[in-house]
């Protein structure tokens, strides 16, 4: 006899888990199929993020810096150290026991929200039902009345350079390296990419990251994205781009990476080679083929703004869809696809959602760049306000970067905030909080700021808008 509930949950990730949780909190019995299976063997809840991905390597961006913090700074706040060394064995133990608390917490809320939690493999059938094959038994036909689909993502590989589990990795192997490379090479100067170098750079590695467009970070503000390229430059990455890889060839003791750029055909020689060039929608084997379920042309499954795909009860949400592939952003659409399972009124607010890169100085964003905000047509106004004026900054002896806010002339509407600079990605959060409610620049200036503080750049920038600053010369 087959089992049934009224939610099924593929992917437990943070799209799946959190999906799963907010049904059970509506009162639905709810089962959560996860496949995820770690380097030591072991099944974990928390699909890439938790394990391969967020977490660790922000545990790893973490130590980095406070390893390099007390290389090069910690004198000029008058601590002496003395020599300082890198364990990297305790650094990736801590790293590991970081990742075993917190899938391990997952598990703890399934079970505590008396969900049902599988590992094994699920894939949807016509008529809602799921196919689960669990790691351990026979192949079981379980029945919904609606299912969410969260399968994640997967990296991109590479024709020309395909992941050997050695010296040529993903972005998850790269990050369980048991030795520091003394050259690295990273195809690919995205969020992931330059996170990774920025790791492996402050311990010790000679980092060499190809990025084939010539833009760097063309996601960003162009201002954020000057000040990043001169910071990382200072810090030892060396980024070339408009570098098209066209070969890797695989040494006994090294990866021959042959690309071309504005100079012509050009080689370099690294003993392990990164390829983060993007992730892709994991969905083979997701659902059978008279299941219904629509992919469009780059792999994603097809849904509306309700996260609802064409067949009716069926959910996709997070990396698997359309939209940034970010973890706050599937969970939020976890939430939205529960809540309207449920009967309650809900929505996404996708012109609102932050990004973050988690290197030093940290990058964040929410809304439009000044460019995108241009090629609109809107009539627009900006300010900005650099750390190097902020006190807090300043004691932190953390001073690189600035708060840039762009607003509409007419109506003082924030349309985008670009932060690059110390706590930029907590910085970010009264920016997105404030467009969510159409704050207007004013809203933000009339808006007490403790002193001192990080968060004042923010008001200080708000000020500038208007050439108001208090603190720094207005334009």
């Amino acid at each position: 006899m087959s089992r049934s509930f009224d939610v099924v949950v593929i992917g437990a990730g943070p799209a799946g888990y959190v999906a799963a949780i907010r049904a059970a909190q509506h009162g639905k019995t709810v089962a959560c199929i996860d496949e995820w299976k770690n380097k030591d063997g072991k099944n974990a809840f928390g699909g890439t993020c938790l394990n391969a991905g967020c977490i660790p390597s922000k545990a790893l961006l973490e130590s980095s810096e406070l390893l390099y913090r007390a290389q090069h700074e910690f004198k000029k706040h008058g601590i002496k150290t003395g020599t300082v060394e890198l364990d990297l064995v305790t650094m990736q133990k801590r790293r590991a026991s970081i990742v075993r608390q917190l899938t391990g917490g997952i598990a703890g809320l399934l079970k505590a929200n008396k969900i049902e939690g599988l590992f094994g493999h699920g894939k949807l059938m016509p008529g809602k039902r799921v196919e689960f094959t669990p790691v351990d038994g026979e192949v079981e036909i379980i029945a919904a009345q609606h299912v969410i689909l969260a399968s994640g993502s997967s990296p991109i590989e590479l024709r020309i350079a395909a992941f050997d589990g050695d010296k040529i990795v993903d972005s998850w192997e790269a990050l369980e390296f048991d030795a520091v490379p003394k050259r690295l090479g990273v195809v690919g100067a995205g969020v992931i990419g330059l996170e990774l170098g920025s790791v492996w750079s402050r311990l010790g590695s000679q980092v060499t990251v190809l990025e084939a467009m010539d833009e760097f970070l063309f996601m960003a503000d162009r201002d954020v994205a000057k000040i990043a390229a001169q910071e990382y430059k200072q810090q030892g990455l060396d980024i070339r781009l408009g570098a098209k890889v066209s070969a890797a060839k695989v040494g006994k003791k090294s990866v021959e990476v042959s690309f071309d750029d504005k100079n012509g055909s050009q080689s370099i020689e690294v003993d392990k080679l990164v390829v983060a060039v993007g992730r892709k929608p994991h969905t083979e084997n997701l659902f059978s083929d008279d299941a219904g379920i629509q992919l469009d042309e780059r792999g994603f499954i097809v849904v509306d703004n309700e996260c609802r795909t064409r067949v009716k009860g069926v959910f996709a949400v997070g990396d698997c869809v359309r939209g940034p592939m970010l973890a706050h952003k599937g969970s939020e659409e976890g939430v939205m696809a529960a809540d309207l399972i449920a009967g309650e009124i809900a929505e996404m607010n996708y012109d609102v959602i932050p990004s973050v890169i988690y290197t030093a100085p940290e990058i964040a964003w929410v809304g439009k760049t000044e460019a995108e905000v241009k090629a609109s047509g809107r009539a627009y106004k900006t300010g900005s306000f650099p750390f190097a004026a902020s006190g807090r900054a300043k004691a932190m002896e953390q001073t690189s970067g600035m708060v840039k806010i762009i607003s509409s002339k007419d109506d003082d509407e924030i349309l985008g905030v670009h932060i690059i600079g110390p706590m930029a990605g907590e910085l970010i959060a009264e920016a997105v909080l404030a467009m969510e409610f159409s704050a207007s620049t004013e809203d933000i200036q009339r808006t007490i700021h403790a002193h001192p503080s990080l968060a004042e750049a923010m008001h200080e920038a708000s000020l500038a808008v208007d050439n108001k600053a208090l603190n720094y010369p207005n334009r």
